[in-house]
């Protein structure tokens, strides 16, 4: 019975330690400016030059704020993964209609990256 005690602690070790991969970090931030207005969670936010920041890389949560300070607005994310490590960072957006919203941001050199959880705004 200890042995098996044993066994099951070392496999959930080994799959906690498995899954820690999966959670993409930010760790300089990643720059990016639109030429339109998005959806970031229900925030809507004008054109402009962006960073995204983890404030918390324990917590699923990003911050996207202008580089001029003036707007800001926190997302909850979900961990997604790529078959090739992405070569330079990336935001990506979905557009609904006439509105865009933020979806997926990859960083440079990792094949996991964040996707947004999607809107309630629409």
């Amino acid at each position: 019975m200890k042995n098996v005690s044993k066994l099951v602690v070392k496999m959930g070790l080994l799959c906690l330690l498995s899954a820690m991969p999966l959670a993409a970090q930010i760790i300089n931030g990643v720059d990016f400016t639109t030429s339109f207005p998005f959806y970031v969670g229900n925030a809507k936010l004008p054109a402009g030059s962006y960073i995204i920041t983890q404030p918390d890389v324990d917590a699923g949560v990003l911050q996207v704020r202008s580089t001029d300070g003036a707007h800001s607005a926190f997302v909850d994310i979900i961990a997604t993964h790529s078959t090739q490590p992405h070569s330079n960072s990336d935001v990506t957006f979905n557009k609904d209609g006439d509105s865009e919203y933020l979806n997926r941001i990859w960083i440079a050199g990792q094949e996991y990256g964040m996707e947004v959880d999607p809107t309630k705004a629409k």
